[in-house]
C-alpha cells in the first residue's frame, strides 16, 4: 500500500448488553426500559456513595463487590465511542445502540433500585427481527448477565 492510500476504517466493536443485575430481586424489564428511555447503556454495581470519578468508582467497586466486577466496569468505561451494543426488551424486541460519550455514575434513586448505575450515553434504535445478525442471536441465546463482546462479524 502506498502512503497516499487511505487506511480502511476499523470495524466497530460489537457488544451484547443484557443490562441484567447480579441481584435477582432487580426487575430486569424495568432496567432495560430505563436504559432505552434515558438513552444510556449500563451495567450494575451499586455503591455505598457516589464516586467522584472513574478511578474512585473502580476502587469502590473492587472494595464493595470484587476485582472481577471492577475489571468489567473498566472495560465498559474504556470502550470507544462508536461501539455498537445490542439488547432486548421485555417483549423480545431487539435494540441496537451506539455508545456516544463517557462513563458516569447515575446516582438517581431509580437507577440505584434497578442496579443500572454505571452508564454511558447510547443512541438506541429498535431493529426488526429479520435484521438481527446471527452472531447477535447466538450471543443472547447463550444467556448471561455480563456485557460481552460479540466476535463474529
Amino acid at each position: 500500500m502506498s502512503p497516499a492510500e487511505p487506511l480502511e476504517p476499523a470495524e466497530p466493536r460489537v457488544l451484547r448488553a443484557p443490562m441484567r443485575s447480579r441481584d435477582d430481586a432487580v426487575d430486569h424489564t424495568a432496567a432495560v426500559r430505563r436504559a432505552l428511555d434515558h438513552g444510556v447503556c449500563g451495567t450494575g454495581g451499586r455503591l455505598s456513595r457516589e464516586p467522584v470519578d472513574l478511578p474512585d468508582a473502580l476502587g469502590l467497586v473492587e472494595e464493595e463487590h470484587d476485582q472481577r466486577v471492577a475489571a468489567r466496569l473498566r472495560r465498559f468505561a474504556e470502550e470507544a465511542d462508536g461501539t455498537l451494543v445490542w439488547t432486548r426488551d421485555a417483549d423480545g424486541g431487539w435494540w441496537r445502540g451506539v455508545l456516544d460519550g463517557g462513563w458516569r455514575y447515575d446516582a438517581d434513586p431509580e437507577a440505584h433500585r434497578l442496579d443500572l448505575v454505571h452508564v454511558r450515553p447510547c443512541a438506541w434504535l429498535e431493529v426488526a427481527d429479520v435484521d438481527v445478525p446471527p452472531a447477535v442471536r447466538s450471543s443472547f441465546a447463550r444467556g448471561g448477565r455480563n456485557l460481552q463482546r460479540i466476535h463474529d462479524r
